[in-house]
């Protein structure tokens, strides 16, 4: 199953609902709405920084991860980032691809 970085910045209300329910409970609620998305959570890490947490999924494909993470960020009280993340052997695939492209202007 495809992996999907999430990454989360809380606004000052979610940072609120934080404090309430513990980083605990919110790692239950977003491994329920990733099982709920048909995935499950693989980790979960709360950091310093731009990003206040940082969540590594496995979903079926880019349509459960958009619904998670746009489910998530329509709350209002997270801001979130989503991208797919890919093996070495996916990236040594992709990178023994030829294609033809012409850049810009060229």
């Amino acid at each position: 199953m495809p992996k999907f970085l999430i990454q989360g910045s809380y606004t000052s209300e979610g940072l609120k609902g934080l404090q309430k329910d513990k980083a605990s409970g919110r790692k239950a609620a977003v491994s329920a709405a990733a099982e709920a998305a048909g995935g499950k959570l693989d980790a979960i890490y709360y950091c310093l920084g731009q990003d206040d947490v940082i969540v590594i999924v496995d979903l079926p494909d880019a349509v459960a991860a958009t619904a998670l993470s746009v489910t998530a960020s329509a709350s209002g009280l997270v801001h979130t980032k989503t991208s797919a993340l890919l093996t070495v052997e996916e990236a040594d695939k992709a990178l023994a691809k030829s294609i033809s492209y012409r850049p810009p202007g060229r």
